[in-house]
């Protein structure tokens, strides 16, 4: 009988998107991420909200919840998942404090 060790498989499951340079102490509340949900389905996140292909954000529910209609506008394949989230990135507030007053911020420290 041979020892068969099956070899180890390795998935990448998330992405990290900011418009915060890695190192800023204000870049975890200004990130986005991109998570692997199901083969070939990726969801735009940030909190407990999922981005849809218009823009919109949307409360992301437990997943016995989530209906086949919801997961169309919410689950893209990796590709257009990362392009959303560039094109959101810009966009993040937090507390009424954009991107740009974040690395203003970030800049005097």
């Amino acid at each position: 009988m041979t020892d068969h060790t099956p070899e180890p498989v390795v998935l990448v499951t998330e992405y990290t998107v900011s418009c915060l340079p890695e190192g800023h102490q204000e870049r975890s509340d200004f990130e986005i991420t991109v998570a692997y949900r199901s083969p070939g389905k990726w969801a735009v996140s940030r909190w407990s909200r999922c981005l849809d292909a218009k823009g919109r954000w949307d409360y992301e529910s437990i997943p016995s919840e989530r209906e086949d209609e919801w997961l169309a506008r919410h689950r893209f394949d990796l590709e257009t998942a990362l392009r959303l989230a560039r094109a959101e990135a810009p966009k993040v507030t937090v507390n009424g404090y954009t991107v740009a007053d974040a690395l203003k911020m970030g800049a005097g420290r």
